[in-house]
């Protein structure tokens, strides 16, 4: 009997289940949640045979990194969401408007209104979620819970973005369903109807507390080497 792990699409079809299962025993409706295969660090050829298998929503952690495999990827394959899961510098602003679907790191007002200078300058933005920091870690991105409001008033009203959603990724030590409750509670507030939260190891929890975007990474491509 061989050793080696399952092949990233069998992993594929068994997240894809596991999500199917989530929706029903939360009471949603079977396609409520969209499947992010987080691709980052994986080279084209790993990516391929996870589009072959039919996925074609993906997230990347960096616009360089993204740049260098996604352009032949996307020729050919059809219908490919690209979104932007990683931090994003305000001088990579530009290249990132016009690579990516979604943005689901908007975290400050700097990087705000560099996406409302692109738009300005007749470039289509694409959608956006705000990173909340729902473990007000100091280290990690995103705006503190009681700053979100605000955030989402001045992307919302005075610089007219596209804020679809929020976005967050929970302190490694902590009960992550306190921290997918907290970003609903802000999101229902805010009249937001998109929520990206869960990975590999709570994409199940996420799911029971309103995620619509999940970010799967590693149970579908394996262990990542270290860079």
């Amino acid at each position: 009997m061989s050793d080696l792990p399952p092949p990233s699409s069998e992993r594929l079809v068994s997240v894809k289940q596991s999500i199917v299962k989530a929706e029903k025993d939360a009471g949603r409706p079977a396609g409520a949640v969209t499947l992010v295969a987080v691709s980052k660090t994986f080279p084209a050829e790993d990516i391929r045979a996870v589009l072959d298998a039919g996925q074609r929503v993906f997230g990347e952690n960096r616009v360089q990194e993204a740049h260098g495999k996604w352009p032949e990827l996307q020729e050919q394959y059809a219908g490919v969401e690209l979104h932007l899961i990683g931090p994003l510098q305000s001088n990579k602003v530009g290249e990132a408007v016009s690579l990516f679907d979604v943005i689901e790191t908007l975290d400050r007002e700097k990087l705000a209104r560099a996406l409302a200078a692109e738009r300005a300058k007749g470039h289509k933005l694409p959608d956006l979620f705000v990173q909340v920091n729902t473990g007000a870690e100091v280290q990690k991105a995103g705006v503190l819970p009681q700053d979100a409001d605000a955030f989402v008033a001045l992307c919302r009203d005075e610089l007219d973005l596209p804020v679809v959603g929020l976005m967050c990724i929970p302190p490694v030590d902590e009960e992550p369903a306190l921290h997918f409750a907290l970003l609903e509670k802000i999101a229902n507030r805010n009249m937001l109807s998109q929520l990206s939260m869960g990975m590999s190891s709570d994409y199940e929890t996420a799911i029971e507390f309103g995620a619509t975007h999940v970010r799967v990474g590693s149970a579908i491509f394996g262990a990542r080497t270290p860079v």
